[in-house]
């Protein structure tokens, strides 16, 4: 575009703004502002049924946002739905649990979660299981702290283009109009945020990262240090190894294209009790049949279609099978291994003999490790600890680690569940016309291996998705308030771990009663996204942030930490550059096997948990057009940017 035309636009765009603030002209706005459209509307339908007529079985694996979305849809119509979640909650990433601690019982969960107004599908999904407004509280702003450079403030935005770009810079300390303005080609490059197109953006810019992209010669320096890199590090992925194409969905999504302006919402309560528990009574509700606790092994198949799905009991788990060399069991503790299709194992000498338990978390699946102090096994995702017998002693997990029978077979320890020679021990198979595979990227390809599905291209798809760097929740229970806070949350940009602070204790319950009764105060800090070359063990890691949060908050460093729960874990997609084009989409090579999930490949412009609650919609309206039934309307922001 260039400079003569990309000045014209922007003209042209404003005095639409400020006639619409002068005079409510709804022509203009509905032809110069982003506005809310419906996926496919142009799309006849010619399907007029609302239910279906005939019983049909759908089995939906993943108990998280992707998978509760669909099931809901599949039960409205009159589907028999069961839900399979291999954690002991539904939730995904939005689950939480109970500790106790200081003498109290609080709810915890993965980390602060902010709730845009342009999630509408995630939002109509809240308001139909009847989540009530009032336990949303408005963001008051987006405070950014710097390592570098004074703190920014942005407040929230005007809905109107261009006055919330404009607003930005306004209120940015760093950023100047004037010489934003002059800056003619830097101008140029920014517009080019506003020229989201998918099929452009992602030819054009899926094969560099997002940091490259902003170090074009071009690109406004202080508007990359300022908005762009902060912001962009919330994708869960970094800037390094982050497309440049998803990071331009990401802020077309988001900010740039977005009718909602830059708004978004934080619950006063805990996301499970605010959020999950009333979707899964609504499930209930519907009659979903709940198979929380069980974990999908294998998918069958019957032709092209697929005939049921493997399940583990929940008594016996799946058969697996672990030859080892007696030698390089440990002569202490526990040592961890890995079965064949990666599971992992904890086998230890106990006598003259062998003890071993399946190393899968009870609460959510997450790999434990042995704990040298105690000789037991601790979580590190959610902080749960075992003693050396498996016992659930500490955080979420309320059932033991699975106990698994250990044998000597010439020269080899064998580990296996105890009723692995039996025949389909241990294993159930629920029958289905259709199955929706909504799991997280290491549950999907876990369960597309396991099938042996004969699908080269589509088990390739699976085999090539992959998982963010991991990240890092760290709550602390502190004996003082932060008194130099201003906000309730803050975007943290330059420090080596934390990119996040949220002080719960000035927004959600009970921290907030507790931060009152104490005179403390409960602060979580974030970290989204650790570099490989920044992994420390978790002492240091611990340690660094602690005193990150003392250079920003420096009354901090005299504070006596009354509690603290550190977890890390590492269960965010990645949107790597190249990734996109080998991503499956929601319908696969079988007539009846669909995906969803924020990892599945869409045209349609999402983003994390709306793009959950999107393509779980999508999976039902694809088994929807093959019932002949009436789908349900798909809305987003608009397909393209304004310059597109």
């Amino acid at each position: 575009m260039e400079r003569r035309e990309f000045i014209k636009k922007l003209l042209k765009r404003s005095a639409a703004g400020a006639g619409v603030a002068a005079a409510g002209t709804a022509g203009l706005v509905g032809y110069y502002q982003p506005r809310k459209e419906v996926y496919g509307e142009g799309v006849k339908a010619e399907a007029v049924k609302e239910r279906l007529d005939t019983l049909k079985k759908v089995v939906v694996i993943g108990g998280g946002l992707a998978g509760i979305s669909s099931a809901l849809e599949l039960a409205r119509k009159g589907f028999e739905v069961t839900l399979v979640e291999s954690s002991a909650s539904l939730g995904g990433k939005l689950t939480g649990w109970d500790i106790d601690a200081l003498g109290e019982r609080f709810p915890v969960e993965h980390g602060f979660h902010g709730f845009f107004d342009q999630y509408y599908n995630l939002n109509e999904m809240f308001a139909s299981a009847g989540v009530k407004k009032e336990i949303f509280s408005a963001a008051p702003g987006y405070p950014v702290i710097f390592k570098n450079f004074p703190k920014e403030i942005f407040g929230q935005t005007p809905k109107l283009f261009p006055l919330n770009v404009l607003s930005i810079i306004v209120q940015s300390k760093r950023l100047d109009m004037l010489a934003f303005l002059k800056n003619a080609r830097g101008l140029l490059s920014t517009a080019e945020l506003f020229r989201y197109e998918y099929a452009t953006t992602f030819r054009k810019y899926d094969s560099i990262d997002f940091m490259t992209y902003c170090q074009r010669g071009d690109t406004l320096k202080a508007f990359v240090d300022t908005v762009l890199h902060p912001f962009a590090d919330a994708t869960m992925n970094r800037m390094e190894v982050l497309s440049a194409a998803e990071a331009l969905r990401y802020f077309h999504f988001y900010f740039m294209s977005s009718p909602e302006g830059l708004a978004f919402r934080i619950t006063n309560r805990d996301c499970m009790s605010a959020l999950i528990t009333p979707l899964e009574s609504k499930l209930k509700e519907f009659g979903v049949k709940l198979r929380k606790g069980n974990t999908a092994r294998r998918i069958v198949v019957t032709g092209d279609r697929v005939s049921g799905v493997v399940v583990d009991s929940p008594d016996s788990g799946s058969a697996l099978q672990l030859h080892l060399d007696p030698a390089k069991i440990p002569q202490k503790g526990f040592g961890l291994f890995l079965t064949g299709e990666g599971v992992p194992v904890m086998v230890g000498r106990k006598g003259s003999g062998y003890v071993a338990y399946d190393g899968r978390c009870t609460h959510m699946g997450c790999t434990v490790t042995p704990d040298t102090l105690s000789g037991g096994f601790i979580c590190p995702c959610h902080a749960g600890v075992f003693d050396a017998s498996g016992n659930p002693v500490g955080g979420p997990p309320k059932a033991p680690l699975g106990a698994l029978s250990v044998t000597l077979e010439g020269k080899s320890v064998v580990v296996q569940h105890a009723k692995a020679g039996v025949s389909g021990a241990g294993e159930e198979v629920i029958a289905c016309d259709y199955c929706v595979l909504a799991s997280n990227v290491r549950g999907v390809r876990e369960l597309v291996k396991g099938s042996l599905l004969n699908r080269t291209t589509f088990e390739s798809q699976v085999a090539s998705l992959g998982e963010a760097d991991p990240y890092v929740v760290f709550r602390l229970w502190l004996d003082r308030p932060l008194g130099s806070r201003e906000f309730p949350f803050y975007t943290v940009s330059g420090y080596t771990y934390t990119d996040s602070i949220s002080i719960y204790s000035d927004f959600q319950e009970p921290f907030i009663s507790w931060a009152k009764k104490t005179g403390g105060c409960v602060v979580e800090l974030h970290a989204y996204a650790i570099a490989p070359g920044d992994i420390r063990p978790e002492a240091e890691i611990r340690a660094t942030m602690l005193n990150e949060l003392h250079v920003m908050f420096p009354e901090t460093v005299h504070a006596t930490i009354l509690y603290e729960l550190f977890m890390q874990q590492s269960n965010f997609s990645r949107w790597a550059p190249g990734d996109h084009a080998h991503r499956p989409g929601v319908e696969t090579s079988f007539s009846n096997l669909f995906l969803a999930g924020d990892w599945v490949k869409v045209d349609a412009p999402v983003f994390l948990m709306e793009a959950a609650a999107f393509t779980g919609r999508m999976a039902a309206n694809a088994i929807f057009r093959q019932e002949s039934l009436k789908q349900v309307p798909l809305p987003i922001v608009p397909m393209q940017g304004l310059f597109a």
